[in-house]
């Protein structure tokens, strides 16, 4: 009986624990998509920094950002 409640205990936690251990690196890689998408969306940066230059205040906002990790 105690072999039993074992391997079902093992099985539960095995079950529980998969999605875990398959999203843990999912992030770590950029695809090709992604890449082209941050790549718009910084020459729309660029274009509107053209346009109306940011002040101080959002140069150290934005510096503090890529600091950080942060995406606005």
């Amino acid at each position: 009986m105690m072999k039993h409640f074992s391997l079902r205990s093992f099985v539960l936690g095995a079950l529980l624990l998969s999605p875990v251990v398959l999203f843990t690196g999912c992030e770590a890689q950029k695809g090709p998509a992604e890449k082209a998408g941050e790549s718009i969306d910084k020459a729309g940066q660029n274009v509107k920094d053209a346009v109306d230059p940011p002040g101080p205040g959002e140069k150290a906002g934005r510096e503090l950002d890529k600091a950080t990790g942060n995406k606005p």
